[in-house]
């Protein structure tokens, strides 16, 4: 399913561990059975960005990979707070990638102190600079966060207006340009699904990438996803995003000459010498979300937004935030209060139930 993407992130991270120092290689293979490689690939990202600012303020002579333990442990607190000024202030960082960046570092200096030990059962650290740093206060409230996400998630029967949209409606704004219109016609089935799984089950775009045919349950209505933290999990969807799955399914093979040991459930048209389909990519689900949202004329609209627009329908019709946290795979449940503070008054049926029959629907 996911090995694929696992196998790259693997590589992805054996490369840039390579850059740094022993003891945050040994940390990562510490966090390996807890995390996915695509986290700890990120964490490493943050670790390259504050060893580069160590060297940039010449704390240390030489290259990312010899900076020493001693170094760490003498960083006074008003150099740790020159580096978070500098990614909030130079590098233009937002102050939740500041804390994200922080809590990473947390993470390392904490295993040094408190986990890791030497040969003589001493920690490789005595003095944890960054356990006296404190995360900055986020100033937008829930209220505030919610309020701003309200405008440009889809809300009522936007809904299905904007998964019509991409079945029909857009074909027809298309008709005018033969290049765009043919482009639309071999993909609006597959792009359909795509939507339409996404609204019917608030997966992650990581998670809709990595989905293989073997995933999907049809009599369950539910696909099998890798979370966060490498957790298994079956995720349920609705009768909609199945149908416009099996609509996609029958055209899947022939359409995009897909070859029998291609196990992806979404994949590209073949391209290149070898004319071989592949797994359709993270960014290419990104850019024809953004294309049909501009068309439907809510720009703002992403595959981020469609999860939250899950999310806001699901707590709209169920209020029920542990079962919401499960399907979203939230790992802490206040991530997933901000949906408590979206008002969506509008809505009538659950997640079970979110399917306006299609005929009914048409028909009004």
């Amino acid at each position: 399913m996911a090995n694929e993407a696992q196998q790259q992130h693997n590589k992805k991270l054996q490369i840039i561990l390579k850059e740094l120092p022993w003891y945050v290689e040994e940390y990562i293979n510490h966090k390996r059975r807890k995390l996915s490689a695509a986290s700890l690939l990120n964490y490493c990202h943050d670790y390259k960005i504050f060893f580069n600012w160590v060297l940039s303020e010449q704390l240390h002579n030489g290259v990312i990979k010899d900076v020493p333990l001693e170094l760490l442990e003498k960083l006074t607190i008003q150099q740790v707070e020159g580096f978070l000024n500098a990614l909030q202030f130079e590098l233009n960082n937002k102050e939740v990638t500041v804390n994200r960046k922080l809590s990473a570092l947390k993470s390392l200096f904490n295993y040094l102190q408190n986990i890791a030990e030497t040969r003589d059962l001493q920690p490789y650290l005595k003095r944890n600079v960054m356990a006296k740093v404190e995360f900055n206060e986020l100033k937008q409230s829930m209220e505030t966060l919610a309020n701003k996400m309200e405008g440009k998630i889809l809300l009522g029967d936007e809904y299905e207006k904007f998964r019509r949209f991409i079945a029909y409606d857009y074909g027809e704004l298309s008709k005018d340009n033969k290049k765009l219109l043919n482009f639309y016609l071999l993909n609006h089935e597959r792009d359909t699904a795509i939507v339409s799984l996404i609204l019917g089950s608030g997966l992650r775009l990581s998670e809709v990438v990595n989905l293989d045919l073997d995933d999907i349950d049809f009599n369950k209505f539910s696909a099998r996803v890798i979370r966060k933290g490498n957790k298994e999990q079956y995720v349920f969807f609705s009768r909609i995003a199945m149908d416009d799955l099996k609509e996609y399914l029958k055209i899947r093979e022939t359409r995009y000459q897909v070859d029998k040991n291609n196990k992806a459930l979404f994949v590209a048209a073949p391209m290149g010498p070898k004319g071989k389909s592949r797994r359709l990519t993270a960014r290419s689900i990104e850019k024809l979300i953004e294309k049909y949202a501009i068309a439907f004329g809510k720009p703002a609209l992403s595959v981020h937004k469609l999860r939250h627009s899950f999310a806001t329908r699901y707590h709209s019709e169920i209020n029920d935030v542990p079962k919401l946290r499960r399907q979203l795979g939230h790992s802490s449940i206040q991530t997933t209060m901000i949906y408590t503070h979206i008002k969506n008054d509008d809505l009538k049926s659950a997640v079970d139930r979110m399917d306006i029959p299609k005929d009914d629907f048409y028909e009004q």
